[in-house]
């Protein structure tokens, strides 16, 4: 919720999964956050810029963390790389 200066006065902002659009609650204790570099392709080089990606603790209970971020990071890769042509 925002007041009238559009300054966030609420408490706690859920996240979401970026794999399941699940939400992630606060007791979730096994959900991560993972910052992915952007690196520039012809260089090599770290940009300065990441992407954000959410994982659920019912993803990773599940063992598909690892597919479900692989995967995320490739479509970014694609978005990124249709944008740039």
């Amino acid at each position: 919720m925002q007041n009238e200066n559009g300054v966030n006065v609420d408490l706690y902002i859920p996240r979401k999964c970026s794999w399941t659009n699940r939400l992630i609650r606060a007791k979730d204790h096994g959900a991560v956050q993972i910052n992915v570099a952007n690196v520039d392709p012809v260089s090599g080089l770290y940009t300065g810029e990441c992407a954000t990606f959410c994982l659920s603790g019912y993803i990773r209970d599940k063992a598909e963390g690892d597919m479900a971020l692989t995967s995320l990071v490739e479509t970014s890769d694609k978005k990124a790389a249709e944008s740039q042509e």
